[in-house]
């Protein structure tokens, strides 16, 4: 596990629209999350657009985040949760699906989606990554979101220079 931030990226491309899909559960965590990521991407990207929609818990992620994809698409998706591990495997196998099925939608609809539905084994630990300052996976999210951006906007333009489109 790193325990360094990536690098503030520079944002190469032009005004970008970012949704982010944050559930409620545990909500003093993921309430922190979403602010950090918010404030990263005010930084970050300036003037783009950002959306915030809230699901009850991680599970409805996906669901919600396809919904938006459909209608709104945005340019990345960023998905904000805290699962605490528990005595039950409920929570891994929670994770393990809203892992699955957002890399799945990712390769689908070939847009980057930022994962940080987060599978911790306690509070400290969901602390330590939502609300301190040295593991903050909102600002790491927002960060990856403005990398991943700017790879897909230099991947379109390889793509089309090389490849004409048929249509």
């Amino acid at each position: 596990m790193s325990t360094a931030l990536p690098p503030k990226p520079r944002h190469r491309g032009a005004r970008s629209h970012v949704l982010i899909v944050a559930s409620e559960y545990n909500q003093e965590f993921t309430d922190a999350l979403v602010t950090n990521t918010q404030e990263e991407l005010d930084e970050l990207l300036g003037s783009g657009r950002c959306d915030l929609v809230r699901v009850p818990g991680a599970f409805e992620i996906p669901a919600v985040a396809e919904a938006f994809i459909a209608e709104e698409k945005p340019d990345v998706v960023i998905a904000l949760g805290l699962i605490l591990r528990g005595q039950t495997m409920h929570g891994d196998h929670i994770a393990s699906t809203v892992t699955e099925t957002l890399m799945e939608m990712s390769v689908r609809h070939r847009m980057p989606i930022i994962h940080e539905v987060l599978l911790v084994e306690d509070e400290k630990q969901a602390y330590a990554r939502c609300i301190g300052s040295k593991l903050n996976r909102g600002r790491e999210a927002a960060r990856s979101a403005v990398r991943a951006l700017d790879t897909f906007a230099q991947l379109k333009r390889t793509s089309t220079r090389h490849f004409p489109s048929n249509a």
